[in-house]
């Protein structure tokens, strides 16, 4: 079976609710500097993605554009390899400072992360209810 490498709505946090429950109590957690990504579960099959990039963070439109799109582009190369989460990434002070290299070594940095602490989320959440 060929993979897909689309991101198309289904794999696209939508509504203030979608946001917000992921932001209330999210129980997986990636944190750099310049990047944070939550998490949660959720029963799609797919994992969704949601991008918070404020003027505060990023004044200009064309680099608020910029990394949102890198991060788009680099959770639709890794889609495959995360588990079924609601994800959202989160832009912090410094990240409009970094180059494409290093923006792209954060989000591989951060990827790997979350889907390892993803994968013992869920067998410890697994193990628990046997």
């Amino acid at each position: 079976m060929k993979q897909s490498y689309c991101y198309g709505r289904e794999l696209r946090l939508l509504t203030p609710a979608h946001f917000q429950k992921v932001f209330d109590n999210p129980p997986v957690k990636a944190v750099t500097a310049e990047l944070t990504m939550l998490a949660t579960p959720n029963n799609l099959g797919v994992p969704r993605l949601g991008v918070t990039l404020s003027k505060k963070r990023a004044k200009r439109a064309v680099d608020r554009n910029r990394i949102k799109r890198k991060i788009r582009e680099s959770f639709r190369l890794k889609q495959h390899k995360i588990p079924a989460f609601d994800i959202i990434v989160i832009g912090k002070n410094g990240v409009v400072d970094l180059s494409q290299e290093e923006l792209q070594q954060r989000l591989d940095y951060l990827w790997r992360t979350l889907s390892k602490r993803c994968a013992q989320y869920l067998s410890a959440s697994s193990d628990s209810t046997n």
